[in-house]
């Protein structure tokens, strides 16, 4: 037997992570590489640990923007702080987008499984509260018919965000609304010149207008650029420990994941910042 770990959509995404196990037949370790290619697929191993590279990144990665939540949120309140955290986490760190819509487009739902999954078998407490009761308010997130974004943490419009999800009155707080400007504003200019992600994708230069554009968040004084070097540097622990705990083979493994897989610019364990 041999894993082969798609990612979703299978039919879109290039991205399997190829889980050989121990004793694996050497035939079949040889074909498996074959039939993904056949499949116009690209592979990464990924060693037999639950969660494997994708989302032994991502699932820790949610868990440490919700705890970032909890701590903005005694001094701002929860909305504009999971405001914050999601438009830190796309536009500081150029990701195709915030950390709470990408988790709203997986399901809180299956985030919940996945973290009762990773929990059991790696022996870690992997849970998060702010899940359980969002899920008990009825709030899941997830995709419609050709993948249109639910509801979960932010609403959408048009497949955009236009509100987040207050648990304390169960209702939405359009972004349109004073307090979002307020916290926006509360984060600091981003550096110049503007980069967005999208415009970053086919762009040869990236890899240098990146390097300038972190150089810059490294000396930027703004309560956003501290965010997002506080955020980077976790994201790269969680790579680098993937390494060390065998999940990955090689830190080059983890980046192609995230880059193939969740379409980052960059993988996390770079030296960016």
């Amino acid at each position: 037997m041999i894993g082969f770990h798609f990612y979703n959509p299978p039919a879109v995404q290039k991205l399997v992570e190829l889980i050989q196990p121990r004793n694996c037949d050497p035939e079949l370790a040889l074909l498996a590489p074959s039939l993904a290619r056949l499949l116009r697929k690209q592979t990464v191993p990924a060693n037999d640990v639950a969660g494997f590279i994708g989302n032994g990144h991502f699932i820790r990665d949610g868990l440490y923007a919700m705890r970032e939540v909890e701590r903005l949120g005694r001094e701002h309140g929860f909305v504009p702080a999971l405001f914050m955290v999601d438009q830190v986490s796309r536009d500081f760190l150029l990701r195709p987008m915030g950390l709470f819509q990408l988790m709203d487009y997986v399901g809180l739902d299956v985030f919940q499984l996945i973290t009762r999954v990773m929990s059991r078998h790696l022996g870690e407490d992997l849970h998060s509260e702010l899940i359980e009761r969002m899920l008990q308010l009825g709030v899941k997130g997830g995709q419609g018919p050709g993948g249109a974004p639910r509801a979960g943490f932010l609403d959408y419009r048009k497949g955009r965000p236009a509100a987040v999800f207050d648990p304390a009155s169960r209702s939405y707080a359009g972004l349109d609304q004073p307090w979002a400007q307020a916290a926006a504003a509360s984060l600091g200019p981003l550096p110049e010149p503007a980069l967005s992600w999208k415009a970053l994708q086919k762009d040869p230069a990236a890899g240098a207008k990146l390097a300038a554009w972190f150089q810059a968040i490294r000396t930027l004084d703004t309560p956003g650029a501290a965010m997002a070097r506080k955020h980077f540097q976790a994201s790269r622990e969680t790579g680098l420990q993937l390494v060390r705990s065998g999940v990955a083979r090689r830190a080059e493994d983890v980046n192609q994941v995230l880059t193939l897989g969740f379409y980052h610019l960059y993988g996390p364990i770079t030296d960016y910042l």
